[in-house]
């Protein structure tokens, strides 16, 4: 599955993301409709985890 499916509201995500890596900030998790690729991008530059990781791991969330 290589497609980002946010399941509940991003602000929810958001804290999840944040308790398991908790250097992330506000702007590395800043997501707007449409612009998944920019919020992967820069998940991707911060945690050094490919693209298909980072998604399985939001999906899973």
């Amino acid at each position: 599955m290589d497609k980002l499916e946010i399941k509940g509201g991003w602000n929810e995500l958001k804290g999840k993301i944040k308790q398991a890596y908790g250097d992330l900030t506000d702007d590395d998790l800043k997501h707007e409709d449409g612009k998944d690729d920019e919020t992967l991008g820069r998940l991707q530059q911060k945690l050094g985890k490919s693209r298909e990781d980072l998604v399985k791991w939001i999906n899973s969330l």
